[in-house]
């Protein structure tokens, strides 16, 4: 295989649900930058979440591998990859009556030992979290009584309390209202030092967020990159098979998608032959 200078990274990974089913993901090397976010893109059942749930060690490859730190992902204990990667999977689903502190606290899980158990240093790793995603106030609340961009901002939180240096996200936006899924990835975009890579379906948001893109097509990268350097009508025909404008956001700079004008079916008018009068 081949060495990589990322942290994480996929070699010749190929992914498949079922013993003997055709790959969802075939032969994909992929590198993700240190530091920066990375978002997935791509039309349904491209693979885009198979290969994420693959980078958390979710599924197990049926070829190639993925390495952390250079060593397969496989060979790791689970205690070092928890301490090193944190996975908030789609629409992740609350203990009954647990409040946001409580929840938030289970990110701490993977430092534990039975002869180390609550340390100042837990202690200090939820507080941060908390105030990071703006939850402190809410510490009290049950999760559920929560407003959907409050719970993903509670998730997030949970996961970042993991201190692991390595997110991964699979579709935080699922779900929210506009004013939510901007607030979601405007928190996304803001933590600093971690390296971060998130599944979205939105193209602009993902072109607008990311520092690194991917997109994804039948199970293979079709393009990676800058969003600004790989963002092109012809990129948005050849993998969402859409025809598009793509200019500048007026706010960011970033490649913003124009659907072209639908085309519409030419009206016919039926016209009903009149008798002529009779004599």
């Amino acid at each position: 295989m081949n060495p990589t200078s990322s942290r994480l990274a996929a070699r010749d990974l190929t992914l498949a649900y079922d013993e003997g089913a055709r790959p969802v993901v075939d032969a994909l090397d992929l590198d993700i930058p240190d530091g920066q976010v990375t978002v997935i893109v791509g039309p349904n059942a491209c693979g885009k979440s198979t290969t994420l749930r693959a980078l958390g060690r979710l599924l197990k490859p049926r070829g190639g591998a993925v390495l952390l730190d250079g060593a397969e992902l496989s060979s790791l204990p689970t205690r070092r990859i928890a301490q090193a990667i944190g996975l908030l999977p789609q629409s992740p689903v609350a203990p009954e009556a647990i409040t946001v502190a409580d929840l938030v606290s289970r990110g701490r899980q993977p430092h534990q030992r039975w002869w180390q158990q609550w340390s100042e240093a837990d202690e200090r790793a939820v507080t941060d979290a908390m105030a990071l995603t703006d939850v402190t106030a809410l510490a009290g609340r049950v999760v559920d009584e929560l407003s959907g961009g409050q719970r993903q901002r509670v998730w997030i939180a949970m996961a970042l309390a993991q201190e692991t240096e390595l997110l991964l996200l699979d579709e935080p936006t699922t779900y929210l209202d506009i004013a939510h899924q901007v607030e979601v990835l405007n928190l996304v975009r803001h933590l600093s030092g971690r390296t971060v890579v998130t599944v979205l379906h939105d193209l602009n948001q993902a072109a607008r967020y990311a520092d690194h893109l991917v997109a994804m097509k039948d199970g293979r990268i079709a393009a990676r990159g800058r969003p600004g350097d790989i963002v092109t009508a012809e990129l948005v025909r050849d993998v969402f098979g859409l025809e598009a404008l793509v200019v500048p956001d007026p706010v960011t700079g970033s490649p913003l998608v124009v659907p072209a004008a639908p085309t519409l079916p030419t009206a016919r008018t039926t016209h009903t032959a009149r008798e002529a009068p009779t004599a």
